[in-house]
């Protein structure tokens, strides 16, 4: 019997070693539920900084800017809903432009979307010629993105979320991660206690040693009750800082074993406290603080420092797959919509359950040590 009992358990651990995912039996797609454009055609050539959100109905509301180019006056913010149980995106629909009572017309810039607990959809965006100088701007709907408020600017010096979304805190304030640029990449939080009324600026963050130039951070959550500020930078890595306080003070800026092409990035805390990052996993070439932005790559954590590769979303030597924007829905999916080649906005929708990961080492993304990428297109902003 006891021979028997071992024949059994050594046939145990052979089925569960043989289950652990390999780079010859991994697909990379694992978990991909839906994969599909927003739209087909659109009344203007190029589209970039696409943003989700879940609104209180349950409904999926995408928002990005459409025009001739980026940086070019005729840029507006469209946005996009996919009614609860739907298959399909609705028609792209002008909310926002930058024509000026005084002045000439300006682009628009990376809006983002923050569904209020059981109140309105908050619209974000920036005005302005360029990122150095632009401004803030604040809609709201009532009826899930249907309909919108007149623009309102947000007070002078704030910018709101620069590109990812809001986080509602533990004590209620709701959290904006911020940056600014111009004399070098800066980031910094912005917070109101009162979704908008009101508004709090936080200090900006330490550089650290390293003198890291960041942009466009993420906020995750951790079960000791710290949060960490995730996302890009010019140094070629992503950046990581933490804080103890709810966001006041932060932890001096600090890169991980992540690389970074200086292109967006997205991250969310899943309900089981592990987190997801979408991003680029591109190393620049030579000392380059640029890269392609070819492939878009998913990967995963339990600590938000070390991670393991998950998806490969996009993988095309023809670049501009970029500025992710993910979150996870009441009913525990992920959803995640990014840029494709500038021409269209992809959405992806994922059963986080069936994701098979491999280890990161040396930040090298599995079966990709000899691989090298040269992007087609040129890089934008």
């Amino acid at each position: 019997m006891k021979i028997i009992k071992l024949i059994f358990v050594l046939f145990g651990l052979f089925l569960l070693g043989s289950c652990k995912p390999t780079l010859q039996n991994k697909t990379w797609k694992e978990g991909i539920l839906v994969d599909e454009f927003i739209y087909d055609k659109a009344p203007y050539p190029s589209c970039h900084a696409v943003t989700i959100v879940e609104t209180t109905n349950g409904d999926l509301v995408s928002s990005w800017f459409g025009g001739t180019h980026e940086r070019h006056p005729d840029v507006c913010i469209y946005v996009s809903i996919k009614p609860k149980g739907s298959d399909k995106w609705g028609e792209g629909v002008k909310v926002a432009d930058g024509v000026m009572k005084d002045g000439p017309r300006l682009p628009t810039w990376n809006p983002v979307l923050y569904q209020i607990p059981g109140g309105d959809l908050m619209l974000f965006y920036k005005i302005g010629p360029k990122p150095s100088e632009w401004w803030g701007m604040i809609r709201t709907s009532s009826d899930n993105g249907k309909t919108w408020s007149e623009a309102k600017n947000m007070p002078d010096g704030f910018l709101g979320p620069i590109k990812n979304k809001p986080v509602l805190l533990s004590n209620g304030t709701l959290l904006c991660p911020s940056s600014i640029e111009g004399d070098g990449w800066r980031l910094r939080m912005e917070s109101t206690p009162d979704f908008g009324k009101t508004w709090l600026m936080g200090d900006t963050l330490s550089r650290g040693k390293q003198k890291i130039n960041a942009i466009q951070p993420s906020i995750l959550f951790h079960k000791d009750g710290r949060i960490q500020a995730i996302g890009r930078t010019r140094n070629r890595a992503i950046f990581s800082t933490f804080s103890k306080d709810n966001g006041k003070t932060w932890s001096d800026v600090e890169l991980i074993g992540l690389p970074n092409n200086n292109s967006g990035t997205d991250a969310v805390t899943l309900k089981n406290g592990k987190h997801l990052l979408v991003y680029n996993h591109v190393l620049p070439p030579g000392t380059e603080a640029k890269g392609p932005r070819t492939p878009l790559n998913v990967s995963i954590s339990d600590d938000g420092i070390n991670w393991k590769a998950a998806l490969v979303l996009e993988d095309s030597k023809i670049s501009q797959y970029s500025y992710p924007s993910m979150i996870q829905s009441a009913d525990g999916m992920v959803h995640i919509v990014y840029t494709w080649r500038r021409e269209k906005l992809k959405y992806v929708k994922i059963d986080p359950s069936k994701l098979k990961v491999l280890p990161i080492k040396n930040g090298i993304w599995p079966g990709d040590e000899s691989k090298t990428v040269t992007a087609v297109k040129a890089e934008e902003e």
